[in-house]
């Protein structure tokens, strides 16, 4: 069995995002526009994290300030569920408090 997650990338001519869109028929998605994207996959061959990470021209700077907050939550949550760090991601969650505080963004 297998499943199909499909990212659709629209390019001006100098080759800047415009558009973005995502599919996941699993999951009933069917071409969802976004403003911005952060894809990571593990290389065990060469133990290094490899990277997407594109918004459109249009996404504003408060929005993408959101969206890194919301994903570094995320990656605490997703940190403790991996390796039961309970510690750690506390430590994690205390920084996104912070940069939450930084950034003069509402709890989210």
């Amino acid at each position: 069995m297998t499943s199909e997650i499909k990212i659709t990338v629209e390019l001006d001519e100098n080759r800047v995002p415009e558009k973005l869109f995502w599919a996941a028929q699993d999951g009933g998605v069917v071409q969802e526009e976004s403003k911005a994207m952060m894809l990571s996959f593990w290389d065990s061959n060469v133990q290094e994290t490899m990277r997407i990470d594109l918004w459109t021209k249009d996404m504003p700077v408060d929005e993408m300030k959101k969206f890194f907050h919301q994903s570094l939550v995320a990656m605490a949550d997703t940190f403790q569920r991996a390796t039961d760090d309970e510690k750690m991601s506390d430590t994690m969650r205390d920084f996104c408090d912070y940069f939450a505080e930084k950034m003069d963004l509402k709890a989210e």
